[in-house]
């Protein structure tokens, strides 16, 4: 790594990838995959453009546009597209990167990618956004295809990007096929899609409580904190509300917004109403002060919700953006009793936060907190991106019970899973729960690597 050039990001994800390997029996029982790690960091192709519009004074506007193919090992590439400022290619290899083994973790046939562009959708009237998408897909068509990469949403990318980027690809290919993920229910797209990362981490964590209490308890009557508030945090809080859980926390960019007291919950109602506000792209704060959340609700500017919540915390989902739990923060989960965090965001948790959960869970044992990695929670999105490619190779709708049947079981794979791989390799100590970061890692990079020697990769 030390010839790479500063990709912190990135960076942080091969280390924690790495060590994690590194702490395990993996390398002394098969030390041949210290070569395909090396491999596997190391994109197979990138891309980089220039995208040209012209925004709505008719003037002309640049951006960069962006694709990591990073590993076809085990199917096309598949990994979505962001549409936000901080863009960058640090970013785009970490979230390429993690995405090969979340993928993976899956059990179906993709590989991992991501892209994007420094785009900020935000203030963009809807004419000059589809100017934006039709000026990128006509460079980035050039590359993608049913077979070879399919690229999804991500932040800043909703049905609407991906219907003005699947009509551009249409026109110049001349080519009606799944070439996008996130399509709408009338051309293409799956039912459950929007709902799918949310429920996924959801349904994740279910088996986490079920496993830790030896099946005694549930979702209901827990505290859930959840940060975010786009499709991520919508969903989730929708589905732990479902449950019978409590959903003690919303957030965006711009603060949080939490429960004043120790009881009750958002309502359905409530969540919808910001989901109602983010479909136009405003922030969270225009409803802090209107009477119906002012009088439950406390609006923190700048802030993340972990240390402002009042009462104890059973679940944390991050569900916004990556490194949005700090080390003092994961200890303020422990303090305020949490007992189960998963990351419904991708590398959610600092490193910092991670060894904070991982030494609690080593020590503390029935009394700890446990911690899931975003490759194995937030799997739902990607594993539902890949339900809607069968469909579109196939040319078949499934129900919305037959889509959420199979993302049911595919969470409990993924967890089961990861479950045995550190058993396997990550021994913990007596009376602790296995570490899911070291076996959801390690069972997505063995995959990965057994393909990548198949095909010659590395030997």
């Amino acid at each position: 790594m030390s010839n790479l050039p500063y990709e912190p990001e990135f960076e942080q994800a091969y280390k924690e990838l790495a060590s994690t390997l590194e702490n395990s029996t993996l390398f002394q029982k098969k030390p041949e995959y210290r070569k395909a790690l090396q491999v596997v960091s190391v994109p197979e192709r990138v891309v980089q453009f220039r995208v040209v519009w012209e925004d709505d004074n008719q003037q002309v506007q640049i951006n960069r546009g962006f694709r990591v193919q990073f590993n076809s090992a085990l199917g096309p590439y598949k990994g979505g597209l962001r549409f936000h400022p901080s863009v960058n290619l640090s970013i785009l290899k970490f979230l390429g990167f993690e995405q090969i083994f979340k993928n993976a973790l899956t059990g179906l046939n993709m590989g991992g990618g991501k892209g994007g562009s420094d785009f900020d959708p935000k203030g963009k009237s809807d004419n000059e956004i589809r100017r934006f998408c039709v000026s990128f897909m006509t460079e980035l068509c050039k590359h993608i295809g049913a077979d070879t990469d399919v690229p999804a949403g991500d932040i800043g990318v909703t049905g609407r990007e991906v219907g003005f980027m699947f009509g551009q690809y249409k026109k110049i290919r001349n080519s009606w096929e799944g070439v996008l993920t996130g399509k709408g229910g009338s051309w293409g797209g799956s039912l459950i899609r929007p709902e799918a990362t949310g429920y996924g981490v959801v349904y994740y964590v279910e088996h986490m409580i079920k496993y830790a209490t030896q099946g005694k308890e549930s979702f209901a009557g827990k505290r859930v904190a959840i940060s975010g508030s786009g499709n991520v945090a919508q969903y989730a809080a929708l589905k732990v509300i479902e449950l019978g859980g409590s959903v003690v926390s919303l957030s965006d960019s711009q603060g949080a917004l939490v429960l004043k007291g120790e009881e009750g919950s958002f309502t359905e109602e409530e969540i919808n109403t910001i989901a109602a506000i983010k479909v136009e792209r405003k922030q969270i704060s225009e409803l802090a002060n209107t009477e119906a959340f002012s009088s439950k609700f406390k609006y923190i500017p700048g802030a993340r919700p972990w240390t402002n919540i009042v009462g104890r915390i059973d679940v944390a989902l991050p569900s916004a953006t990556q490194n949005e739990v700090s080390g003092d923060e994961a200890k303020a989960l422990i303090a305020a009793g949490c007992k189960f965090i998963a990351e419904g965001s991708n590398m959610g948790s600092t490193q910092d936060a991670i060894d904070v959960f991982e030494a609690d869970r080593d020590t503390k044992k029935s009394e700890a907190i446990w911690y899931a990695p975003g490759k194995a929670a937030n799997a739902g999105g990607v594993a539902v991106s890949g339900l809607e490619m069968a469909q579109n190779s196939a040319r078949v709708n499934w129900t919305r019970e037959e889509v959420d049947s199979r993302l049911k079981k595919i969470m409990e794979d993924c967890f089961n899973n990861g479950l045995a791989t550190a058993k396997e390799y990550a021994t913990p100590s007596k009376g602790a729960l296995p570490s899911l970061v070291a076996g959801s890692n390690i069972a997505g990079f063995t995959k990965v690597a057994e393909a990548m020697k198949d095909h010659g990769d590395w030997w």
